[in-house]
C-alpha cells in the first residue's frame, strides 16, 4: 500500500504555494484514472465478460499507479491526509475483492471539504461517481478544485445565509466525466454501499457557471438586440465578478431548499412526482435568492452591511434574470426538463406583466419592473408552498400545474391539461406522473427560434472553464 504522510509529518499549508496540477503525480494520476474508465462498466465495476476486458494484474497495476500518485500528491494537501489515507484502503480493497461494484463509503466520509472552508485551498478528489449532466456512469473520476470562500462570503454565510454544508469551488483540472455540462461536485453521486444517514458537504463550480452564463448572455443580447446598462456590459465582461455572483447565489439557493413553508422536501426525500413541481421547487430557489440579492442591495446602500457588498448583490439579480431566462430554458432535452421550464415560466411571467417585451424584433426590459414583477413571482411560488401544507399530494400536484399553466400553453396531447376528471385517480398518485407528457410545456415560437441560433454557442459551453471564457 501507498503511504500517505500522517499530519503531524508535513508542515501545514493551505494548497496555494504549489499547484497540484503542476506536479508530475497528477499528470501520473489522471492517465491512469483515464485508462481505468475505459474498462469500467456503467455500476464502475470490470466487465470481465467483456471481449476487450483487461488482465486482472493490469488493472491492479493502474490502480497502483493512481494510489502512488495520491500518496504523492497529498504532502500538499495536508488537510486532506485522512481522506487520502481512505481513498488509498478503499482503492486496494476494490482491486483485492475483484473490481466488482465500487464501494467508497469510507473515504467518502472521510472528506470532509465544508469542514475548514479556506479560500483558495486545494483539493485533490477521487471517486467512483456519475456527474449530473455529465456522465450517468460510475467511472473513477480526479479533479483538483480550488475552494471559493472569500471573507465576505464567509461573513454572510454567519450573518444573514447560514449554509454550514456549502462549497464554493472552481476546476484546476479533471478528467473527462467533467469535460461535460457538470458543474456540481455532491457526494450523493459517488459508489457506496450504503447511503450515508446525511450528507457533510455539497460543492458547486462557480467558475464554470460564470464562464457559460457570460458566452450564452453576450451572444443572446446580441441576438436581441437588447439595451444594456453599463454595469451590465461590465459584468459580462468580467470573470471574477461573475464568479462572485454566481457563488453568492448558489449558497443562498441551496440552503433554500430547506427553508421556507415545505409541504415536503422534494428533493432529500427523493419522491416520485411531475417534472414541474421539481421545476417549480428550482426556480423558488433562485428567486429567493434574488429576492435575497434584492435586499442585500438595499442594506448596502443603507449602510447596514459593506457597501462592498452592492455591486455583487446587484449582480446576482443580473445573473438570475439573464441565466434563468435564456441559458436554462434552451438547454438540455426536451423530456421532463424541470430547469428548462423554470426559465420559461420566468420569462413568461415577465413578459406577461410587461417588464419584457418583444417588439420590432428587439428584446425591452424595463429593469425596475423587472425587480417588482420577479419578487412578486416568488410570492406566488410561496404561496403555493404554503398552501399545500394543507393539501393532499395530488391535489397540491394539480394546484402546481395551474400556476405553470396560466403563464405556458400544456402540450395539446397533455392528459394532465385536461384536468382531474381526465386522471384515473383509482391510481396512486406517484403512478399518475406516468401520465405526464415528457414535452409537457413545449417551447414557445420566441424560444423555439432563438434556441436555433444558440444552440451552438450553447453546445460550446460543455466543458468550459474560467480560462476558456
Amino acid at each position: 500500500m501507498a503511504k500517505v504522510l500522517e499530519k503531524s509529518e508535513v508542515t501545514a499549508t493551505d494548497g496555494t504555494s504549489e499547484r497540484v496540477i503542476d506536479h508530475p503525480a497528477w499528470v501520473e494520476l489522471k492517465g491512469a484514472v483515464e485508462r481505468l474508465r475505459g474498462w469500467q462498466a456503467a455500476d464502475g465495476s470490470i466487465d470481465r465478460a467483456a471481449a476487450d476486458a483487461p488482465p486482472q494484474q493490469q488493472v491492479a497495476t493502474t490502480v497502483a499507479t493512481i494510489t502512488a500518485a495520491v500518496a504523492g500528491l497529498s504532502p500538499l494537501l495536508v488537510h486532506d491526509a485522512d481522506y487520502h489515507a481512505a481513498l488509498i484502503r478503499d482503492l486496494d480493497a476494490w482491486v483485492a475483492g475483484g473490481c466488482g461494484v465500487p464501494d467508497f463509503l469510507d473515504s467518502l466520509l472521510a472528506f470532509q471539504p465544508a469542514a475548514e472552508r479556506v479560500d483558495g485551498r486545494q483539493h485533490l478528489v477521487v471517486f467512483p461517481m456519475y456527474t449530473q449532466n455529465g456522465n450517468p456512469n460510475r467511472n473513477f473520476e480526479a479533479v483538483v478544485i480550488r475552494m471559493v470562500w472569500p471573507s465576505w462570503l464567509a461573513e454572510l454565510e454567519a450573518t444573514r445565509y447560514d449554509n454550514p454544508l456549502f462549497c464554493g469551488i472552481t476546476f484546476e483540472d479533471f478528467t473527462p466525466g467533467y469535460d461535460t455540462n457538470s458543474a456540481v461536485l455532491f457526494p450523493e453521486t459517488v459508489a457506496v454501499r450504503e447511503v450515508p444517514s446525511r450528507f457533510s458537504w455539497g460543492a458547486i463550480f462557480c467558475d464554470r457557471e460564470a464562464a457559460r452564463f457570460r458566452r450564452v448572455t453576450t451572444s443572446v443580447v446580441d441576438l436581441l438586440g437588447i439595451g444594456l446598462p453599463d454595469e451590465v456590459r461590465d459584468l459580462l465582461a468580467d470573470q471574477q465578478r461573475c464568479q462572485d455572483a454566481f457563488v453568492l447565489w448558489d449558497m443562498v439557493h441551496d440552503r433554500t431548499h430547506s427553508h421556507g413553508d415545505l409541504p415536503f422536501d422534494p428533493f432529500m426525500i427523493k419522491q416520485r412526482q411531475p417534472f414541474w413541481m421539481y421545476g417549480l421547487e428550482e426556480l423558488r430557489c433562485d428567486l429567493t435568492a434574488f429576492r435575497a440579492a434584492v435586499d442585500l442591495a438595499r442594506d448596502a446602500e443603507q449602510g447596514t452591511v459593506a457597501r462592498e457588498l452592492l455591486q455583487t448583490a446587484r449582480d446576482v439579480q443580473i445573473a438570475v434574470l439573464f441565466d434563468r431566462m435564456f441559458r436554462f430554458p434552451l438547454t438540455g432535452s426536451r423530456v421532463r426538463n424541470y430547469d428548462g421550464l423554470g426559465g420559461q415560466l420566468l420569462f413568461a411571467y415577465l413578459h406577461k406583466h410587461d417588464a419584457v417585451r418583444w417588439t420590432d424584433n428587439t428584446l425591452r426590459i424595463d429593469w425596475d419592473l423587472a425587480v417588482q414583477t420577479t419578487t412578486r413571482l416568488c410570492d406566488e411560488i410561496g404561496a403555493l408552498y404554503r398552501d399545500g401544507i394543507d393539501r393532499p399530494k395530488l391535489v397540491h400536484w394539480l394546484a402546481g400545474y395551474d400556476l405553470v399553466s396560466a403563464y405556458l400553453s400544456p402540450n395539446p396531447a397533455s392528459r394532465w391539461a385536461k384536468g382531474a376528471e381526465a386522471l384515473d385517480l383509482d391510481k396512486l398518485p406517484r403512478q399518475l406522473v406516468d401520465d405526464v407528457h415528457p414535452d409537457e410545456f413545449p417551447l414557445s415560437m420566441f424560444f423555439e427560434a432563438l434556441g436555433k441560433k444558440v444552440k451552438d454557442v450553447i453546445a460550446s459551453t460543455e466543458g468550459i472553464t474560467a480560462q476558456a471564457a
